[in-house]
């Protein structure tokens, strides 16, 4: 039986991925910052740990309680919607912190081991913002698009110890609490001067013409974790293909 471990697991895509996993039969290590194991079903193949992605001594101690792990699903992440120039620049590096420089340390933890098992798979969950940038999303489009080359340059690197390399880039869901797990206030990141070009994107965002459901990149996840090929790129959700489509 295999074993996955994936990062933010106390809400949406993370969430449901361990829910799925845990529906086809392998034993789930799903991490959040805040341990609760009442999110998922009570399952003998359940393990719920504490995992910061910041905190490289929260890494160490999650990855050596683990044992072997097969697949690696960097999930975690955070971001906000405004303008860049109200966006102070000490949440800038927050959101780096855990949507790159994160996913890059659990990277560099997990690869020793999967180089001495011989096998394993990294997913890596970006976002359809590297598909398309959207207006009002700078500094999180930057965390993302940083770690599509992160991710494409480390698939030819490791593809010689038969570790595989994958992205999943998610489509906009309007279950998505943007910045609901941050300090700040969106209205304070609209300055006045950004409020007309804003104010028809925010309208887009309740009306959006194609969605993406957190079952979608939960499936895209695990077809991800299962394929033998040398693809790199699943588009999680209908917005998401087309975007990947037309590009």
């Amino acid at each position: 039986m295999k074993t996955v471990m994936i990062t933010g697991c106390s809400s949406g895509y993370g969430l449901e991925t361990a829910r799925h996993f845990l529906a086809q039969g392998w034993n789930v290590i799903a991490t959040m910052r805040a341990p609760r194991e009442d999110l998922l079903p009570r399952s003998e193949h359940l393990r719920v740990v504490a995992l910061d992605v910041t905190d490289p001594k929260s890494i160490d101690a999650a990855l050596g309680s683990s044992g072997r792990i097969d697949v690696l699903v960097n999930n975690a992440g955070i971001g906000v919607v405004g303008a860049f120039e109200a966006t102070p620049m000490s949440y800038i590096r927050k959101v780096f912190d855990t949507n790159t420089f994160g996913v890059m340390a659990m990277t560099q933890a997990i690869v020793p081991l999967f180089r001495e098992q011989k096998a394993g798979v990294l997913v890596n969950v970006t976002s359809s913002v590297t598909l398309a940038p959207m207006p009002l999303a700078a500094a999180y489009t930057a965390s993302k698009m940083a770690i599509e080359g992160f991710t494409g340059s480390l698939a030819h690197e490791l593809a010689a110890f038969n570790i595989r390399v994958k992205l999943v880039e998610p489509g906009y869901a309007p279950t998505t609490r943007f910045g609901a797990n941050t300090e700040l206030d969106i209205s304070d990141l609209i300055p006045p001067a950004y409020q007309p070009f804003a104010q028809p994107i925010f309208e887009g965002f309740a009306k959006p013409a194609l969605t993406t459901k957190e079952s979608d990149v939960a499936e895209a996840v695990w077809a991800a974790a299962n394929d033998l090929s040398d693809r790199l790129r699943f588009p999680a959700g209908p917005d998401a293909v087309a975007l990947a489509m037309a590009g």
